[in-house]
């Protein structure tokens, strides 16, 4: 695969603040239960992955190309914020109640969404190439 080049989107063209990833919650107990059940179900998890990485474009091309970040910890805070609207610092805390199974299941779906996202990028660079 080639290298993935670094893309940067100012942050109001970011998706993810449309789902309060990076907001507040009135019941902070109750999203960390959330928060906890989800990501604590690695496939519905998943499903949500490839939402992000199929509908959050700038998001997506900002986080993701930016292969020295946790890429897999972004990809999951933002699977939770589309389906729960849950801000990341309570999902962050919510993945240490996990199992080490579960976690390991949950960062499996995030490298295949990743993976997926990256080949559709390289796909994307293709057809523009050929024009």
């Amino acid at each position: 695969m080639p290298s993935i080049k670094p893309i940067y989107h100012p942050y109001w063209l970011w998706e993810e603040t449309n789902h309060n990833m990076w907001g507040k919650v009135n019941d902070r107990d109750a999203a960390l239960l959330a928060a906890k059940e989800f990501t604590g179900l690695h496939c519905l998890y998943g499903m949500f992955m490839a939402r992000v990485v199929h509908e959050w474009q700038y998001s997506c091309e900002h986080n993701l190309s930016q292969t020295a970040q946790n890429r897999r910890a972004w990809l999951g805070h933002a699977a939770c914020a589309l389906a729960l609207n849950c801000p990341e610092d309570i999902v962050r805390q919510a993945w240490w109640m996990l199992t080490d199974k579960q976690r390991e299941d949950a960062d499996a779906q995030a490298e295949t969404f990743i993976r997926i996202w990256e080949d559709m990028q390289c796909q994307n660079d293709q057809l523009a190439f050929q024009f």
